[in-house]
């Protein structure tokens, strides 16, 4: 007798209806989790910020060091294997990405009232010039074209040389839609002819009610549901091996998981940065690529 026969006179159901019968059972437990979320909206506690902010301070002398060390990239600090494996996957027009927990010997991600994420990632592009590079990322009235789906708008507000202030739209999807509007505070530095880096600060973040509606608007601090609370990025750009290596850190704050629903929240919330991180490198290399052949 078949497999398939004897699944069908045992009642046992195939993948295909096991999965739906999942989600079936799912459903009520997302719409729990949704309405629970709604009524206990999460705030932003001074103590919250405080801790994020000793975080960032952290950081910024970590990628201060990096900046005046011989090893410019992450991968040129990483075990041979590591480098190996992540080289590898450059050269194949990969994202190599890896998570940070800063450098004491605890997880100071973990913060009590929010959650802070540090992600790191890198790109190779071959072919490319910096100052090509360079050009792409400062052309923020057109990064709604180069970053799409995830960036619906994007303007430069004010420039003073190599200062930008950004109006950024972000769009994010997962389980749920959330639209942010944010404000960019934007330095570029050139280290050398073949080095630079940049230093952002979203400087403002709120969510958006009723997106493309005629009834959109920012919603208040109190309504909020503490999706993204600050957001810190630290770029690095190296030309060499017959392209540009981007690097780009980004950290970010964000409401903690409820309490009871972890093994189905958890996923989600944490996944969606190193997401991001890979979509913006990702995109960044599809865009100078298509800038080249023009």
């Amino acid at each position: 007798m078949s497999a398939e026969k004897r699944r069908r006179l045992s009642g046992f159901p195939d993948n295909r209806k096991l999965r739906l019968w999942v989600a079936m059972l799912l459903l009520p437990v997302m719409a729990g989790w949704t309405s629970e979320a709604t009524a206990r909206l999460p705030e932003l506690r001074p103590a919250t910020l405080r801790s994020f902010q000793d975080y960032v301070t952290r950081t910024e002398v970590r990628n201060e060091e990096g900046l005046r060390a011989q090893t410019f990239l992450w991968i040129d600090d990483s075990p041979g294997q590591a480098r190996q494996e992540a080289q590898s996957k450059l050269k194949e027009g990969g994202v190599a990405v890896r998570q940070f927990h800063g450098q004491s010997s605890d997880d100071s991600s973990q913060i009590q009232g929010g959650m802070i994420h540090d992600w790191q990632g890198i790109v190779f592009i071959p072919g490319a010039k910096l100052d090509e590079v360079l050009a792409l990322l400062e052309d923020n009235n057109n990064h709604a074209s180069y970053y799409a789906p995830d960036v619906e708008r994007a303007r430069i507000e004010s420039r003073d040389g190599d200062h930008f202030r950004v109006f950024m739209r972000f769009r994010r999807h997962k389980v749920v839609t959330v639209v942010l509007n944010t404000e960019q505070d934007v330095t570029y530095y050139r280290d050398s002819p073949t080095r630079a880096h940049s230093r952002s600060t979203a400087v403002r973040i709120r969510e958006v009610a009723d997106p493309g509606t005629n009834s959109e608007r920012e919603k208040s601090l109190e309504e909020e549901t503490g999706f993204l609370w600050q957001m810190e990025t630290w770029w690095r750009m190296e030309e060499r091996d017959g392209g540009v290596y981007v690097q780009n850190e980004a950290v970010t704050l964000t409401r903690d998981i409820p309490t009871g629903l972890g093994w189905l929240i958890e996923p989600f919330v944490t996944s969606i940065p190193k997401e991001t991180l890979e979509f913006t490198l990702g995109a960044t290399r599809k865009a100078v690529l298509a800038h080249e052949k023009h």
